[in-house]
């Protein structure tokens, strides 16, 4: 990776020189600090790669490992700025999706420098016919992360305030703890009492104190969260709220019946399955082994599916049946006959 990471004018590598940083400019080719310095010193000059005139307080840090990503990143971060519409902008989802693959188009077109002539034009012409609504959306866009910024400050310092809570609770459990400790100390040799009953009496009090302690935690002094980070209302679905139906009870759903499947078959029926062993359809199927049994397999049903399979396809009709051997007996009737008088 170090020896990638070459400046192509200097060509100086990350590995010789650790503290070499790359830059990148519009034009996604990179080059060392140093050359940045040495061919800018005037504010402009020109890429060496490809000659493009370029401005030195463009560079920025080369962020990836490849520069065509810098570039990329840049270039849509550039077009995002002026193609900002939304869903709500067009009437229907067709054209929302269209005006998106456009943009991605615009995108594509300015990374691999194709027909950039024209894509900056078709830029240029939707400024100018699209300036009112560009602006209304950044202005929108800055209001939304206003409000984003004032509600993860808000759910900071709630942060902050239930640690300080956390804190203020253990120091006064451990402060109990220690006076429970030294009191118990203190009956132990001073106290007539018997040392048992003291250590019980202790256990209980240390019992009882433990059960306080979640009362303690639910008092109005811990303010409980009401909104999640993005604004949304815990327990709560906006305006939304009463356009689901009510869950049905238990008792109003009817009960299920089992149905028996119908297979429609233009010719013979198939044998049951229960049947297919008496008629010797097994003989020539491998049976099913011990694991295959377990998962509740058996040679009757692929036998059965073969079948049902194989007579699913014909085409078969009693009467048709009937008229044609009919026919066919008569012609051979007429063509003995004919035979006979010939």
């Amino acid at each position: 990776m170090d020896d990638y990471q070459t400046c192509p004018k200097c060509k100086t590598t990350k590995y010789r020189n650790p503290a070499m940083v790359l830059m990148v400019n519009t034009c996604g080719h990179a080059l060392c600090e140093s050359c940045v310095e040495l061919l800018f010193a005037k504010g402009s000059g020109a890429c060496p790669e490809c000659k493009c005139p370029l401005r030195r307080n463009n560079f920025r840090v080369q962020l990836f490992e490849d520069p065509a990503v810098d570039k990329e990143v840049d270039i849509r971060k550039r077009i995002l700025k002026e193609f900002n519409k939304r869903q709500e902008d067009f009437p229907t989802l067709r054209e929302y999706n269209d005006y998106l693959e456009e943009v991605e188009t615009i995108i594509f077109n300015l990374v691999f420098d194709i027909d950039p002539t024209n894509t900056n034009k078709m830029i240029d012409n939707y400024k100018k016919e699209n300036k009112d609504i560009t602006q209304k959306n950044r202005n929108r866009q800055s209001q939304e992360e206003m409000e984003l910024e004032e509600l993860l400050e808000a759910e900071k310092a709630q942060q902050s305030e239930k640690a300080n809570l956390y804190v203020n609770a253990e120091l006064e459990e451990k402060k109990q703890k220690h006076k429970a400790r030294e009191k118990l100390i203190d009956e132990l040799m001073f106290s007539d009492a018997d040392a048992k009953s003291i250590v019980a009496s202790h256990v209980q009090a240390t019992a009882a104190l433990a059960k306080e302690q979640p009362k303690a935690a639910a008092q109005p002094g811990v303010v409980k969260s009401s909104k999640f980070s993005s604004g949304v209302q815990i327990g709560l679905r906006g305006q939304h709220t009463n356009s689901f139906l009510p869950i049905p009870k238990q008792e109003d759903l009817p009960l299920y019946r089992y149905t028996a499947p119908v297979f429609d078959y233009d010719g013979p029926p198939p044998p049951p399955i229960e049947k297919l062993g008496k008629l010797n359809y097994f003989a020539n199927i491998r049976a099913a082994n011990i694991t295959e049994r377990a998962g509740g397999y058996t040679e009757a049903m692929s036998c059965c599916r073969a079948l049902q399979e194989a007579l699913g396809g014909l085409f078969y009709s009693p009467q048709l049946m009937h008229k044609t051997a009919v026919l066919a007996t008569n012609s051979s009737t007429q063509d003995t006959d004919d035979m006979e008088t010939t």
